[in-house]
């Protein structure tokens, strides 16, 4: 058996909950050494819920000295990621790092080119490569023919905890930058094409936020195929929970929308389980008879492997595990990490430039 690996949570919050637990579960491949986090209180709350005894800090660098772990887990707030994760590597650890890699693209190609330096492995969490579901909606997407529409949104109605935590990501970024990497992504292995033009609108819609700020925004990216995409993305109380959830890419060939019915029902978008849910596919074909009628019926893939938020973080955990196993070439994907960011950083210049940005 190969010997264990030391890790190193660092964040406390949802995500770093989530990827704990995992480690948790792979408690013959990892061995949790240290939960890092500025608040006490959140340190405390994960080591109860991983059974206690776990050694915390709120000191990032020192918790590197003392426990000197062989990969470290990071899921604190973006403006940290390229600071954390580039001293972790500098000090012999591989990152599994929360997208996204940074908050600006200068600071994210340096993260990535520390990774190649030292020989590092870097995993970014893109929760949705991992999910079957998904997997699967990216492949009858990529069968619809060229150019293909894609319309995508993720808004939030948050309050009470989540709304704090959200008031806080936004002092270091916006809906469509935290969010939108992921659905770009997305688009991007969808049309397997670069982007070339960015445009994007927002909205500040609360006083409770700096007049810097926004908490709505809304992009339109269009390919080199003549692809185009458009991504909506907002948080706060005053959030509408109609159609919060959209998942839909047409294409010459007909059309495949991600069929979440009990997620929309529910009305309640700020459970972080709906954000990924699918529950059925439905697929249209758009070829006609000579009578003008469709020559095929629209199908429904009912979607049995739907893993919820901590199975998916799980999953994400094997991905890393396998990848230092394996010592993984992860230059694809890193790659296509950097276009995600670099499209939704082009958005939120647009928005407070008035303008489209050229790629």
């Amino acid at each position: 058996m190969a010997q264990k690996l030391k890790v190193l949570v660092v964040g406390c919050g949802h995500m770093g909950i989530s990827h704990a637990r995992a480690y948790k579960v792979l408690s013959n491949d990892f061995e949790i050494v240290g939960l890092v986090s500025r608040g006490e209180a959140t340190r405390q709350s994960l080591n109860q819920d991983l059974g206690g005894g776990f050694i915390q800090y709120s000191d990032y660098s020192a918790a590197l000295r003392d426990t000197k772990p062989d990969c470290v887990c990071i899921s604190t707030y973006s403006e940290t990621h390229a600071t954390y994760a580039i001293e972790a590597m500098e000090q012999g650890a591989h990152v599994f790092l929360e997208k996204p890699i940074a908050d600006t693209l200068e600071d994210a190609e340096r993260v990535v080119a520390c990774a190649k330096k030292y020989k590092r492995i870097l995993v970014i969490g893109y929760i949705l490569h991992v999910h079957p579901s998904w997997q699967k909606f990216t492949q009858l997407a990529q069968g619809l023919g060229k150019p293909l529409v894609m319309r995508m949104n993720l808004n939030q109605q948050s309050f009470g905890v989540n709304w704090t935590t959200h008031k806080k990501l936004l002092q270091s970024t916006s809906p469509i930058v935290d969010c939108g990497v992921h659905y770009v992504d997305v688009m991007c292995r969808m049309t397997q094409a670069r982007p070339v033009a960015i445009s994007s609108i927002g909205a500040r819609l609360t006083q409770d936020i700096s007049e810097t700020q926004i908490n709505y925004g809304c992009l339109q990216v269009k390919f080199s195929d003549g692809s185009v995409g458009w991504y909506e993305a907002g948080w706060g109380p005053m959030m509408s929970e109609t159609a919060f959830f959209i998942k839909d890419v047409i294409g010459p060939k007909g059309s495949v929308s991600i069929v979440a019915k009990k997620a929309a029902s529910d009305g309640n978008s700020s459970n972080i389980d709906s954000h990924t849910s699918t529950e059925s596919i439905l697929l249209h074909h758009s070829t006609l008879k000579a009578d003008g009628s469709f020559e095929n019926k629209d199908e429904l893939i009912d979607v049995k492997d739907e893993p919820n938020h901590d199975e998916l973080c799980l999953r994400e955990q094997k991905v890393f595990l396998n990848a230092i196993r394996t010592n993984e070439d992860l230059t694809a994907h890193l790659t296509s990490a950097l276009d995600s960011l670099r499209i939704v950083l082009a958005a939120d210049q647009s928005f407070r430039e008035g303008k489209t940005i050229q790629l």
